[in-house]
């Protein structure tokens, strides 16, 4: 702390005195402070905490989910312990200084880092807008470039070894629901009974922001739900429950573990829910589905989200080029 404040100082006074007369100042600070010990005004730390706070209530007014406000809390939380300065005074090159300290120190991926900036910019942006501080820091720090592997989906021959290989009547009508719908994970937990209508084959879903939608499903899907909840002797109201008593409530947590398991069975690698939405888009806009319908039937406030989830097939690229082009 005190050699942060000596250079600081000998920073300010650089204009007046040459380098000898800086480097003797130096010198002269390090005796006068050698017996005192320099603390963070209380009252800083205070107004970082109160500054914070203000902006985690307003993200939760906006409907961010409880596990986003979270993460926001603590990447905000940790770059302040680390720059260890009022919010006011932190700068873009404290915060440059610390994304490189910090991939630097735990050898995090281009994607974490820019997930962190956006925090900030997200942060620093709110403070702007509401007069805290006259202009952002994160403004001059641009978005990371991150490589972008084209991810895994689910071939229409391994949705059936997944389905073949269930034992449970409930496991095959939540991989159906999952496949046919492409809904959360969060979504498909959520579900009641009565938030399913069979005859026009929809039912409505709570996704992020509280936000609620219509999803549709197949008719193999409607029969294997039927008959899942005739076979259920329970009185729960859940659309989904535990297969052991007391048949409480399927949780997230539940279900990814259930379909890794079946997965497994079947020797395929990485079966999880978030699989199933990204299949059924990239599906979707292979068979000729307009964009923007995809984008209104998976929840997805930004069009661009929903390029990301969805994989163009390379073989309608070659022979969309053939009949458009040559």
């Amino acid at each position: 702390m005190k050699d942060k404040v000596i250079t600081e100082i000998q920073n300010k006074m650089a204009w007046l005195l040459n380098p000898s007369q800086l480097d003797e100042l130096g010198k002269v600070m390090n005796a006068a402070l050698s017996s005192i010990e320099l603390v963070v005004k209380t009252e800083n730390m205070v107004e970082n905490t109160d500054l914070l706070s203000a902006f985690l209530s307003a993200k939760r007014i906006e409907g961010c989910s409880e596990k986003s406000i979270k993460y926001y809390e603590s990447t905000v939380e940790a770059m302040i312990k680390k720059v260890v300065r009022p919010i006011r005074e932190i700068t873009t090159d404290h915060l440059r200084g610390y994304l490189s300290d910090y991939q630097t120190k735990r050898g995090s991926s281009k994607v974490t880092i820019d997930n962190m900036r956006r925090i900030f910019s997200s942060f620093f942006g709110w403070l702007e807008d509401e007069d805290y501080i006259l202009k952002s820091p994160v403004r001059r720090i641009h978005k990371i470039k991150t490589d972008k592997p084209i991810k895994e989906t689910l071939s229409d021959e391994s949705l059936e070894l997944l389905r073949d290989s269930c034992t449970e009547i409930r496991d095959l009508a939540m991989i159906d629901l999952l496949a046919s719908t492409g809904m959360r994970v969060g979504e498909l937990v959520g579900l009641d009974q009565a938030d399913i209508n069979f005859h026009e084959r929809e039912c409505v879903v709570f996704g992020k922001g509280g936000s609620e939608r219509l999803v549709y499903f197949d008719a193999r899907t409607k029969i294997h739900l039927m008959n899942y909840l005739e076979s259920r002797t329970d009185s729960n109201l859940a659309l989904f429950v535990t297969l052991g008593k007391p048949h409480e409530r399927l949780q997230i947590g539940g279900v990814e573990t259930r379909l890794r398991e079946i997965g497994k069975r079947v020797d395929l690698q990485k079966v999880h829910p978030h699989k199933f939405r990204r299949s059924l888009a990239t599906r979707a806009i292979d068979k000729g589905m307009p964009i923007e319908q995809v984008q209104h039937l998976l929840g997805h406030v930004k069009i661009d989200t929903t390029m990301h989830y969805a994989m163009v097939n390379q073989a309608n690229v070659k022979n969309s080029h053939r009949k458009f082009i040559g």
